[in-house]
C-alpha cells in the first residue's frame, strides 16, 4: 500500500488510486514515443502531431494496465475475495485483496486474469493495426503496434515464476494445490521472487556497462520485485508462526484514542502527556475509529496553532481494510502491518463498530517472538517489589 496515492474515484465500486510515480512513468512513455519511435520510424511529421499521438499512447498504455488490475479484482470478488482497492503506479499497478483466496483453484484464477487480459489486448491491438493501416494512417498504426506489443511483453513478464508476480502467484497455486500447504507454497513462491529479482538486477546492470544507461530500468524493476519478495517471505513467516491466532489475542485493549474534534492543545494537556505511545487512533464522537495520528503529525503544528488546529484535520484518514473485528485470525492482518512498521496500525471494533483495541507492528512481532518460543501470547508484568520488572514496550 503506498503513501501518496490520491482516490481517483470507483469502478464498478472498486476504488481506483493513483500515485503520484505514475504520472512520471506517462511522461516518459510519451517522450519515448514523442521524440525517438515515432520520428524516427516517420519523419517529416508536424511535432505536434508526434506529441498528440505520443500521449495518447501512453494514455492508452496506462488503462490497459488498470484493465489488467480489474480483471485481477472482479475474479478475486467472483471468488468471494473482497477488494480494496487498485492503485497505479511507477511500476504499473497493484490490486490490494483483504484476504487470502480460499482455494488453490481460486489462486490460480485470480493470477492469470490479469496476464490474460493484457494478451488479449495485446492480440486485439495488433489486429486492428494491421486490419485497418490503410485507414488509420502509419503513425496511428505504428502506435497500435506499440500499444499490443507492450501489453504482450507485460504479459509475459507478469507471468515470471517469482512473487508478487502473476506468474508466482500461479507457481503459489500449483505448489499448495500439490502439497495442501499454502504457507509452504507461498514461501517457495517469494523465494523465487527473490531470486528472479537478483538476475533482473545483475542482467540490468550488465546491460548498463555494455550499453549505458539502457539497463537502469531493468534494475529498478528487479530491486522492487527483490523487495516485495521480502515483504512475502516476511509475511509467510509471520503466518507460520501465528497459525490460528486471532486479533483479539494480541490487540492492545482500550487503547488512548485522539478525539478528532479536540484541539491538538488539548489532546497534548490530556491523554497524550501521560502515554508513552508514539501512534494514536482517531475516534469520531461515537467512538468510531476514523484516522490515525502520530507525535510526528502533532509536532509539525506550531505551538501557536495547536489551541485552533483540530486532531481530525491532522489524522491520516482510516481505510476500511484496517478495521477488524477481535475474531479476525491475526495472520489476516500481517501483511497491512508489516508492510508499514511503525507508521499505520490495525484498528480492532467491536459489533457496534465502536473502538476496542488497535494491533501495531510491535504486537504483530511480539506475538510472533512469543509463539516461536511456546511462550503465552499475553503476558503479565512481575508485581512491583519482587525482584524484576516488566511493562509495555
Amino acid at each position: 500500500m503506498l503513501r501518496g496515492a490520491i482516490p481517483a474515484g470507483r469502478i464498478a465500486g472498486i476504488r481506483i488510486s493513483v500515485h503520484w510515480s505514475l504520472f512520471p512513468t506517462l511522461a516518459l512513455l510519451a517522450s519515448l514515443l514523442s521524440l525517438s519511435i515515432l520520428p524516427v520510424h516517420f519523419a517529416g511529421r508536424p511535432t505536434l502531431l508526434y506529441w498528440i499521438i505520443g500521449t495518447v499512447t501512453a494514455a492508452g498504455f496506462i488503462l490497459t494496465l488498470v484493465a489488467h488490475e480489474f480483471a485481477h479484482s472482479l475474479v478475486a470478488r467472483r471468488h468471494g475475495v473482497s477488494v480494496d482497492r487498485v492503485t497505479l503506479w511507477l511500476l504499473g499497478g497493484m490490486s490490494e485483496l483483504r484476504e487470502e483466496p480460499p482455494d488453490p483453484k481460486a489462486d490460480l484464477h485470480i493470477a492469470l486474469a490479469g496476464p490474460i487480459t493484457s494478451l488479449l489486448i495485446g492480440v486485439v491491438s495488433l489486429v486492428v493495426a494491421f486490419s485497418l493501416e490503410q485507414f488509420t494512417g502509419p503513425l496511428v498504426t505504428a502506435a497500435l503496434l506499440w500499444l499490443g506489443t507492450a501489453n504482450l511483453i507485460v504479459a509475459i513478464f507478469n507471468l515470471l515464476p517469482g512473487a508478487p508476480l502473476d506468474g508466482g502467484r500461479v507457481l503459489r497455486a500449483v505448489l499448495w494445490h500439490r502439497s495442501g500447504d499454502r504457507l509452504a507454497a507461498a514461501t517457495s513462491a517469494a523465494r523465487s521472487g527473490r531470486v528472479l529479482g537478483l538476475v533482473l538486477i545483475l542482467l540490468g546492470g550488465a546491460q548498463a556497462i555494455v550499453f549505458g544507461s539502457g539497463g537502469l530500468w531493468l534494475m529498478l524493476l528487479g530491486w522492487f520485485l527483490r523487495s516485495a519478495a521480502n515483504v512475502e517471505l516476511m509475511t509467510a513467516s509471520a503466518r507460520h508462526r501465528l497459525g490460528n491466532l486471532h486479533v483479539a489475542d494480541a490487540m492492545t485493549p482500550t487503547p488512548v484514542a485522539a478525539a478528532a474534534g479536540d484541539t491538538v492543545e488539548e489532546f497534548l494537556a490530556s491523554a497524550a502527556s501521560s502515554s508513552h505511545y508514539r501512534i494514536f487512533p482517531v475516534v469520531d464522537p461515537d467512538v468510531h475509529p476514523v484516522g490515525v495520528i502520530t507525535l510526528s503529525d502533532l509536532a509539525r503544528t506550531t505551538p501557536a496553532a495547536r489551541s485552533r488546529t483540530t486532531i481530525g484535520s491532522l489524522a491520516c484518514p482510516l481505510p476500511d481494510a484496517d478495521i477488524v473485528t477481535g475474531d479476525t485470525l491475526l495472520a489476516d492482518v500481517a501483511r497491512a502491518v508489516l508492510l508499514r512498521p511503525g507508521l499505520d496500525l490495525i484498528a480492532v471494533v467491536d459489533g457496534e463498530q465502536h473502538l476496542t483495541g488497535i494491533v501495531t507492528a510491535t504486537d504483530l512481532v511480539r506475538g510472533c517472538d512469543r509463539t516461536a518460543l511456546g511462550l503465552p501470547l499475553r503476558y503479565h508484568p512481575t508485581v512491583p517489589g519482587s525482584g524484576s520488572s516488566g511493562g509495555p514496550d
